[in-house]
């Protein structure tokens, strides 16, 4: 019930102080501007109402909001609150560098006698709009920014916070990495559109532009992410799965636009020496599309590229510090396979249609399809053979290290997705070739020509046939490899499992294993039977016989120098909790009335998972936008 009504009051909070916000820009701006006054009656009817109906309604749940935050540790430690608090210096903030934006933009292009209208951002505003929307967000902002200062100097448990903090930062982080980003590939553009004669007073607003960009977004940039690294002296910033998921955006985002404004250059030079017969401005402008994509972006990739190693680096344990590597390798193995997969059937298929008579040497669009084919194998095949075969050789390896490449769960989805594409791509050639064949046969009238279909279809089932063969021995390596050493040592491993029950909990634990663990000895012992003659590198207990414990075996467990593990049952009274926080939610649980039902009071709460799925939903969507930036520069569409 609270959560639900922390939710409430928040939510209505954060969108009414919008509400009034905008409202208030919205009446000065109306004051300051007399043309808009007399002109747009309904605009200043409209603030003055947002101001009227949003006031109270925002001071109501702020200030309820507030008390309850000074009467319940728990509501102060909320991290709806933390959501609230940094969701409006996001709400505020961001509007303030956007107008500061729009000024300095128009700034410049006055600067070199533009026209306004020509500014990125708030081409049609004025100094005076974006000088009101500024102090109203920055005066709210400081206000709130203030509050939460002091919530830190008081916060009896700052995970909620830090999370948020940290995703807060984050945000920051990509939003003025896209500004750096665009304004340098917007002034590389300009700089290979110089040979083109468009720089009149059309062209130049692309430099002013991608100037105003840089200065605003760079240092916003450098400050973020010298304030997300200081932050790395904190053991939970070194941990933090939203940092490496950033990371692995960001250097994958690299990678991928990178390849892609590779695979167009090298199409457009292809094209050009295969005759396509481009006049030199206009090739020049063609290729610094490209170029003006790919060089930020490489910069992105091996700057982050280089973090994400260090992040990976900072894992202890020797076998998730290479699954985190491993993952970023198939990625890009993946993507490297594809686009192999993919030039090669277009270029058999550029052949095929070369001997059957389909497509001529000499005949428009002959030069396109094989720049396009070549720009797409030499992109794929060597990003494919260098992250490829580096993870083979860790499989191939004996011990340990290539136990764990082998079974490892990233491998084996890399292996099966490659699988079933296979299987089912392979079937669609098979069906499609079969059916071509028998209709021929059974005197069908086939559409067009009849061999290149049927050549086409043939070179797809060959091509899938070969990956899935060849994948399919990766597969039976692995396996042939994978059984001797880790199930000896299972074998050499003695579990004993102590039993006070009758039996039954022996026999629940010896299935468990049959299921999960069959080559590891298990022995099953009546506690109350127990002589201490026992060797065993386990021992497996019920909670009951942990708490009640016989002073035989007592004496044994002090003795034992294994490890013990210790499974609940159902015993009367008692409960096995995780931390301080469970047994006290638990104890007032039980003084309500109420069945007990444990539930960690430090495990992640619903609305930190909420904020990482948006958190990563925004990304998923940076990436896609990113992503489709790229095919777009390929396909000029």
């Amino acid at each position: 019930m609270k959560t639900v009504r922390r939710l409430y009051f928040y939510a209505v909070a954060i969108i009414s102080l919008e509400v009034v916000i905008w409202g208030v820009i919205g009446l000065l701006r109306s004051i300051l501007n007399p043309h808009r006054v007399t002109n747009s009656a309904q605009a200043l009817a409209q603030a003055i109402s947002l101001v009227l109906v949003g006031v109270p309604i925002f001071l109501f749940h702020w200030l309820w909001s507030q008390r309850a935050a000074a009467r319940e540790e728990e509501e102060k430690n909320a991290t709806l609150r933390a959501v609230f608090f940094y969701g409006v210096l996001l709400g505020t903030l961001i509007p303030v560098v956007q107008n500061l934006l729009a000024f300095i933009n128009r700034t410049f292009l006055s600067t070199v006698h533009l026209a306004a209208e020509r500014a990125l951002f708030g081409g049609t505003q004025t100094w005076v709009d974006n000088l009101i929307a500024i102090v109203i967000n920055a005066v709210v902002a400081y206000y709130f920014m203030g509050i939460l200062r002091t919530d830190w100097r008081t916060l009896n448990e700052k995970e909620n916070f830090s999370e948020i903090r940290r995703l807060y930062r984050f945000v920051w982080l990509l939003y003025s990495l896209l500004m750096v980003i665009f304004g340098a590939q917007m002034a590389l553009r300009y700089i290979f559109t110089l040979p083109v004669h468009v720089l009149g007073d059309f062209g130049r607003e692309t430099v002013v532009n991608a100037i105003a960009l840089l200065v605003v977004g760079t240092p916003i940039w450098i400050y973020t992410w010298r304030v997300i690294q200081d932050a790395l002296v904190d053991p939970a910033e070194k941990a933090s799965n939203l940092r490496l998921g950033i990371l692995y955006l960001l250097a994958l985002s690299g990678v991928i636009t990178v390849l892609t404004a590779a695979g167009n250059l090298i199409y457009t030079i292809l094209n050009q020496l295969l005759g396509a017969g481009l006049p030199p401005p206009e090739f020049i402008q063609r290729v610094g599309g490209p170029i003006s994509i790919g060089l930020p972006f490489a910069v992105v990739w091996a700057y982050y590229g280089y973090w994400l190693n260090q992040q990976i680096g900072y894992e202890e344990i020797v076998p998730r510090r290479a699954g985190k590597k491993r993952l970023y390798f198939y990625i890009l193995s993946a993507i490297g396979l594809t686009a192999s997969f993919v030039g090669t059937t277009m270029l058999v298929r550029l052949i095929i249609d070369i001997l059957t008579g389909q497509s001529m040497l000499g005949q428009y669009g002959f030069s396109q399809r094989l720049a396009s084919s070549l720009a797409t194998i030499a992109v794929g095949l060597p990003l494919w053979l260098m992250t490829w075969r580096p993870m083979q050789e860790d499989a191939l390896q004996e011990g340990d290290p290539g136990d764990h490449a082998r079974r490892s769960i990233v491998r084996k989805t890399y292996l099966y997705l490659v699988l079933f594409a296979s299987v089912i791509g392979g079937m669609v050639a098979a069906v499609t070739l079969v059916f071509r064949l028998i209709n021929a046969a059974l005197g069908g009238i086939p559409s067009g020509n009849f061999v290149s279909p049927v050549l086409n279809s043939l070179q797809f089932l060959v091509l899938f046939v070969v990956l899935l063969l060849y994948h399919l021995s990766a597969l039976r390596r692995d396996a042939a490899a994978r059984v001797d050493t880790l199930e000896a040592k299972q074998s050499e491993y003695n579990v004993l499992v102590l039993d006070s029950s009758g039996g039954g909990f022996g026999n629940s634990v010896k299935a468990a294993f049959a299921r999960h663990a069959p080559r590891v000895p298990v022995k099953v012992v009546n506690a109350s039977e127990f002589s201490g003659a026992a060797e065993a590198n386990a021992v497996i207990l019920p909670g009951s016989l942990a708490v009640k414990m016989p002073e035989s075996l007592e004496g044994w467990m002090k003795s034992f120098n294994g490890s013990r593990l210790i499974v609940p049952d159902e015993a009367a009274g008692v409960y096995w909790l995780d931390d301080f926080g469970q047994a006290a939610l638990s104890v007032r649980a039980l003084a309500e009335g109420q069945e007990l039902r444990p539930q960690s009071a430090k495990k992640t709460s619903a609305w930190t998972i909420v904020a990482y799925v948006f958190a990563a939903l925004f990304a998923l969507q940076l990436l896609l936008g990113l992503v489709a930036f790229g095919i777009s520069l390929v396909t000029n569409f």
